[in-house]
């Protein structure tokens, strides 16, 4: 077994480790990984999905080492156990939606990012965000679904997510919790000026254009998954649709979980049950004061 590690991790490690190999390009990635292993919290599979975000992705195995873990089926302990299974294919994979975004200048030239020669798709698993960033007005914003006006927003702005990423940005600006599973996509304003603006459920068949307005005063940042990536002008957009390229995200092996694990789980389906209520606390009753008021 070949083991492939990031560049920084390689300097560190490559005296201790002769036989590790690193790489340059990400794009030969995928032609050369059988799957792949993240240590940390959740934002590492976000790291792995930068990664390959012009291609298919490998399976994922996750090691919890990190604050929330909602992400991460696997104890770190577990870790020898755990590739065993992948290895003998005793593993189940939820396939975890990504989307896929590309960037126009009205009407119909793409806009190249830093560096690139060619118009390309960027993949994400989480979510795009068009913000205003640091101006001081609001920004206003076209969104439009399948060559439809859907609505003007005037907001600090929008939130494109996926079923995976309706539990992050999207959660804290108020959208609902989407069970991984559901093929769609939620599309969220940040404190919109309008109170009748509620976060809309989308088909992940959609495809969608969010432009800034010609009246709009403040540009849009864009931002996928964390992550900077341009700012849009008055009449440029981002075009936005389901990727071809999930990610396949490794769950526990059935009936190891108890015996591995500790874990009271039944199947490697009821991981995100058990996560909404004990990392989430969903619809946690308030907890009593020790004391009666004063």
């Amino acid at each position: 077994m070949n083991i492939i590690v990031e560049r920084d991790v390689w300097h560190a490690l490559r005296e201790q480790f002769p036989s590790l190999y690193t790489f340059d390009d990400p794009r030969s990635l995928s032609s050369k990984t059988d799957f792949v292993i993240t240590l940390g919290g959740d934002g590492s599979i976000l790291h792995v999905s930068s990664l390959f975000d012009q291609s298919a992705v490998p399976p994922v195995l996750s090691f919890s080492m990190g604050t929330l873990g909602f992400l991460l089926p696997y104890d770190i302990a577990t870790f020898p156990n755990a590739i065993e299974d992948v290895i003998s294919s005793r593993i189940t994979l939820l396939l975890r939606m990504r989307m896929s975004m590309s960037l126009w200048q009205e009407p119909d030239q793409c806009l190249y990012l830093d560096g690139e020669t060619s118009c390309r798709q960027l993949h994400f698993m989480n979510e795009v965000v068009l913000h205003r960033g640091r101006n001081s007005h609001m920004t206003i914003m076209d969104a439009e679904v399948d060559g439809e006006h859907l609505t003007r927003a005037v907001a600090d702005g929008l939130i494109l997510s996926t079923p995976t990423g309706s539990t992050a940005y999207s959660l804290s600006a108020g959208g609902p919790i989407v069970h991984p599973s559901v093929a769609t996509m939620v599309l969220t304003p940040i404190s919109p000026r309008s109170l009748s603006f509620r976060t809309i459920l989308l088909p992940s068949s959609s495809q969608i254009r969010i432009s800034v307005a010609p009246q709009s005063r403040a540009p849009a940042e864009v931002s996928v998954d964390g992550r900077a990536v341009c700012t849009l002008e008055a009449n440029q957009s981002a075009h936005v649709q389901m990727s071809p390229y999930p990610i396949p995200c490794v769950n526990l092996a059935p009936g190891a979980n108890a015996r591995r694990a500790g874990s009271t789980k039944l199947s490697p389906k009821d991981d995100w049950i058990r996560d909404i209520n004990t990392l989430l606390r969903f619809n946690a009753s308030f907890v009593p004061r020790d004391s009666p008021e004063d």
